[in-house]
């Protein structure tokens, strides 16, 4: 078995144990050995025999059309960004993405326009959640952290990602849903695999969520934070793709307006501290 068959009958078994029989309309009689749907149920609701069903799930099938696929994806009730990874999952391999450098390089372009912003926290992250590079006040806003250096790594294994993330379990579950979503564009990615790999050895919480298989892209969103210096942030943050490096983004933070104190204290950190900015990206320690 391949391993794109292998993530594409994961991907649908996960979606299918994490619904229930009364959210798609059918009734639930008696107790289930299984979670969520039987297979039967979701090939009932697809239009297809449950032989079919079956054998995408175990990977006997590797070419769907897509007329099933699109009926699997109404049968399991996904949304746009989750049908749009199933179809990236059955996806030829010659039709995807090639798998991004392991130690990509910020253009020095992007690096001015980081530096330019002196009010603004900024920075790029890689495919792999890796920090590539950071403005001033980035590195003083997460100056709490043992290193800057790979947002899922920060979240899961260093301490102050606990006391930082001040909704922890949704950022760490963002984390990993971006985490599949990059899976997803470049399964090909060693990067990805490694960190992935590490933090699946490391911490049994992201295990759990990555078995899950959900798939959330870094767009726009409201994060509440605590610095260890200058006290609680709200924030806004946007990600952009970055045209001319297609598999970094730059990731824009704004305060909002009850933490322009605790901005003000952060500029004031970050003009006691040299300028730093995170060299390309490095392996999550396993020490």
């Amino acid at each position: 078995m391949s391993d794109s068959s292998s993530s594409l009958g994961e991907y649908l078994r996960a979606r299918r144990e994490a619904l229930r029989p009364q959210g798609v309309g059918l009734p639930e009689h008696g107790r289930r050995r299984v979670p969520g749907l039987r297979r039967e149920e979701v090939a009932m609701l697809a239009g297809v025999s449950a032989d079919y069903y079956t054998r995408l799930e175990q990977g006997r099938e590797t070419n769907p059309s897509p007329q099933v696929v699109e009926a699997v994806a109404a049968a399991l009730h996904l949304d746009g960004e989750a049908l749009a990874h199933l179809r990236r999952l059955v996806r030829a391999p010659q039709e995807r993405r090639g798998a991004p450098a392991g130690h990509e390089r910020v253009g020095p372009q992007l690096r001015r326009l980081l530096d330019s912003w002196p009010d603004t926290p900024a920075f790029v992250l890689g495919p792999a959640l890796d920090v590539l590079a950071h403005n001033r006040l980035a590195g003083a806003l997460h100056s709490g952290f043992q290193r800057f250096d790979n947002l899922a790594g920060m979240a899961f294994l260093d301490p102050a990602g606990r006391s930082f993330y001040r909704d922890w379990e949704r950022s760490a579950h963002s984390c990993v849903a971006e985490l599949r979503a990059a899976h997803g564009h470049h399964p090909d990615s060693p990067r990805i695999a490694e960190v992935v790999a590490t933090l699946r050895a490391r911490s049994p919480e992201f295990g759990e969520l990555w078995a899950r298989h959900d798939v959330r892209a870094k767009t726009q969103q409201s994060k509440r934070l605590a610095h260890p210096e200058v006290g609680a942030l709200e924030i806004e943050f946007s990600a952009f793709t970055v045209n001319g490096a297609p598999h970094q983004q730059l990731v824009v933070y704004q305060a909002e307006p009850t933490a322009v104190a605790a901005l003000a204290g952060l500029r004031a950190l970050a003009g006691l501290t040299p300028a730093t900015r995170v060299a390309p990206a490095r392996a999550l320690s396993t020490g």
